[in-house]
C-alpha cells in the first residue's frame, strides 16, 4: 500500500540523518584523498573507496528503515523490491571533482514505490546544504522553503548542462546546441554534479539544467525537488519518462518550452 503522508514524513526525516551521515564520511575523506587511490570502471568513469563506503552505508540504512526495499545504486548490485520501495542512491555525484579536488559533489538518495519516486534528498557536502522534498509538500533547502527562478526570457536565463561520456556520437550535435544557447543565454555552466545541478534549479540559483546519459541515481531525487519547487521536468520529448529514460530536462517551467523547441532543432537524432 502507498504510504501515507505522516509515514513519509517519518521516512524523510531518517532519510536526511543516512544522507547526513553518508556526507560527514566524505567530507572527511576529501580532506586526505589521494588521486591514487582512484580506481576506473570505464574510461573517463572513475570511482574510489569513498563512493563504494559511501552507498554501502547508505544501501544498509535502507535496508533497515525498510526491510525488503530494492536499491537501484551506482556502485553494488541492483536488488529488486519485495516490497513496492525501492531506493535510488548516487552515494557520490560528482566523483571527478573530488578526486580532483573540487569541492562540488554531492549525496543523491530518493525512495519510489512502486516507481514513482516520493522522496527525495540532495546533500551539497562542502556547503552543507540538504536539499529535500516529499511529493505534495514542497521543497526545502535546510528546512526553509525554495521555489524555482520567476525568470521568463532565456536571455537573461542561467543554464547548466553535462556532456555524455558514453554517447559521443551524438556529441557534434550537442555541442551546436550548447554553441546556440551560450550565445543566447546569460551563461552555460559544466558544474559536472547532475544531482546538485537541479538542486539549483529548484532554489532559483539557475533557470535550467539538460542532459542526456543519465542514470536514475544521477535525477531521480534531483527532479522531484524540482518539482515540488514549482518546476518543470520532462525529457528531451517533453515527455515524462527522465528518471529512467537517460534525458532530463529541468526548468523553473517558464522557459522549458522554448529550450525544448531547441533541442528539436539540433539534436533530431536524439529526439524521435
Amino acid at each position: 500500500m502507498k504510504p501515507s503522508t505522516k509515514e513519509l514524513e517519518e521516512l524523510e526525516r531518517e532519510i536526511r540523518n543516512l544522507v547526513s551521515h553518508a556526507g560527514a564520511f566524505i567530507k572527511k575523506e576529501f580532506e586526505t584523498f589521494s588521486f591514487n587511490e582512484v580506481s576506473y570502471k570505464g574510461k573517463n568513469d572513475p570511482f574510489s573507496y569513498v563512493d563504494v563506503t559511501a552507498e554501502e552505508m547508505v544501501r544498509e540504512g535502507g535496508a533497515t528503515l525498510l526491510p525488503g526495499s530494492g536499491f537501484i545504486n551506482e556502485e553494488a548490485d541492483n536488488i529488486p523490491s519485495q516490497n513496492g520501495y525501492e531506493w535510488i542512491i548516487d552515494p557520490l555525484d560528482g566523483t571527478v571533482n573530488f578526486i580532483h579536488g573540487m569541492p562540488h559533489f554531492c549525496v543523491s538518495v530518493a525512495l519510489a514505490y512502486e516507481k514513482e519516486v516520493l522522496v527525495g534528498h540532495v546533500l551539497g557536502v562542502m556547503a552543507g546544504e540538504m536539499f529535500h522534498a516529499i511529493k505534495g509538500n514542497g521543497a526545502f533547502l535546510n528546512h526553509n522553503p525554495i521555489h524555482t527562478s520567476k525568470q521568463t526570457q532565456l536571455p537573461r536565463s542561467l543554464l547548466v548542462t553535462g556532456f555524455p561520456y558514453s554517447q559521443k556520437d551524438w556529441l557534434e550535435s550537442y555541442l551546436n546546441l550548447v554553441g546556440y544557447l551560450i550565445q543566447e543565454c546569460h551563461g552555460l555552466r559544466r558544474l559536472g554534479a547532475a544531482a546538485l545541478d537541479l538542486a539549483y534549479v529548484a532554489a532559483g540559483r539557475v533557470e535550467g539544467f539538460f542532459e542526456f546519459g543519465l542514470n536514475p541515481w544521477d535525477v531521480a531525487a534531483g527532479a522531484l525537488i524540482i518539482q515540488e519547487a514549482g518546476g518543470t521536468v520532462t525529457d528531451f520529448q517533453g515527455e515524462s519518462n527522465f528518471v529512467f529514460g537517460s534525458q532530463i530536462l529541468g526548468t523553473n517551467g517558464k522557459i522549458h518550452q522554448e529550450v525544448l523547441d531547441k533541442m528539436r532543432s539540433y539534436l533530431p537524432g536524439i529526439i524521435e
